[in-house]
């Protein structure tokens, strides 16, 4: 399979929105637009990771953005939006890679679908961007019209925009010091051929006060759409070992919990609960437990997994709820540092996430003290 990277660039100051801070961080239905955006991308199975160009004052805000989200470092970006570009296109040479798409931070609405059929395109040429055709008709004028313009065959141009790397970068390269309006001039320029791609509507971008109103009106509207609820349940019997690993805790314990990940049981039922919202399956059919990656694995990697595959869903998970079920150890004195570690790593807020214990009142296997088990609730809008 072609090894393609996503450019997400994200570097703009963006003043035309009216926020305080660069429209990329600003709060789109509770979650950051760049963060929309760059989950579209984390999440596709056809691309091989991100990297998100951005302006070096904004890291704090970068990093608090795609908290939880497995990308590339972020690079530095350049005075003007070509040299951002080429700025990313460099910091990507030791990838080796075959394809590589360039999207706007502005952009949060790119469809699963729309990515795919860029990147399809490029199978028969070396570019191609999202675009729409025109449908109003076009006057040339200054206060009078002077000119009526034939709108057939003119375009929008979108983006996602896909080149393969080799080319797009040289032609970059070359082109260092224009000031060409977007990837698409840049390969034209060095004589590629770009194919156009139908885009949608939808996939506008965000730049004014008014951008912001129809993209949180498209949000909170489809997410009140429907409502999903998923369940989960695990068990795991103790073994050798010095601690246990619950809810993302690393707890000392006289023994240890068997299984062929870390084993954290608190974890396993709230994935389970995840990707039943969303209809993906269980924990076993992402993660066989026969798969010897999975020997050992840190369950915050399954649980970053669900995650992602809830957003590229169009998901937004509500809440979780865990119940750890064991006589011991006692759960209450790590209960915040489990809240802390499973808001982090589902990217929501700390209230949305609730853990709790119980006893079996010594019946049953835990009751005996044989294991610990673990029930789960997630709520997940998907709009």
């Amino acid at each position: 399979m072609p090894k393609s990277v996503a450019l997400v660039v994200a570097a703009g100051r963006g003043h035309r929105a009216g926020g305080e801070i660069p429209k990329q961080y600003m709060t789109l239905a509770g979650r950051p637009l760049l963060r929309r955006t760059v989950a579209a991308f984390a999440g596709h199975g056809e691309i091989d990771t991100v990297r998100v160009v951005i302006n070096p004052d904004d890291r704090a805000l970068y990093d608090a953005a795609v908290a939880g989200l497995t990308l590339l470092e972020p690079v530095a970006g350049g005075a003007e939006r070509q040299d951002s570009v080429r700025n990313g296109l460099e910091s990507l040479v030791e990838h080796g890679l075959d394809n590589v798409l360039i999207h706007d931070a502005a952009r949060p609405f790119v469809t699963a679908d729309l990515i795919s059929r860029t990147l399809a395109a490029l199978d028969h040429g070396p570019g191609a961007i999202a675009a729409v055709p025109l449908s109003d008709t076009l006057k040339r004028g200054d206060g009078m019209i002077t000119e009526t313009i034939p709108r057939d065959g003119l375009w929008r141009a979108q983006t996602p925009q896909a080149f393969h790397y080799d080319a797009i970068l040289a032609a970059h390269r070359d082109a260092a010091g224009l000031s060409l309006t977007d990837d698409a001039a840049v390969a034209e320029r060095a004589g590629l051929a770009v194919t156009l791609v139908p885009g949608g509507e939808d996939n506008f971008k965000v730049t004014t006060p008014e951008d912001f109103e129809r993209a949180q009106r498209m949000l909170t509207e489809g997410a009140a759409t429907e409502a999903r609820v998923g369940t989960g349940f695990d068990a795991h019997r103790f073994g050798a070992g010095d601690h246990v690993m619950l809810c993302g805790a690393r707890i000392a314990h006289d023994r240890g919990l068997v299984g062929h990940s870390d084993a954290d049981v608190g974890i396993h039922a709230i994935v389970d609960a995840l990707l039943g919202a969303i209809g993906a399956g269980d924990i076993g059919d992402h993660f066989p437990p026969a798969d010897p990656r999975w020997a050992g694995a840190d369950s915050t990697v399954f649980l970053a997994h669900a995650r992602d595959l809830v957003e590229r869903a169009g998901g937004v998970i509500g809440n979780v709820d865990v119940t750890l079920i064991c006589e011991r150890p006692r759960v209450g004195p790590h209960r915040a540092a489990m809240i802390a570690c499973l808001a982090e790593v589902l990217a929501i807020a700390p209230d949305r996430v609730n853990v709790k214990a119980t006893t079996t009142e010594r019946l049953g296997f835990t009751g005996r003290g044989e294991g610990i088990a673990a029930q789960a609730v997630a709520t997940v809008r998907i709009g």
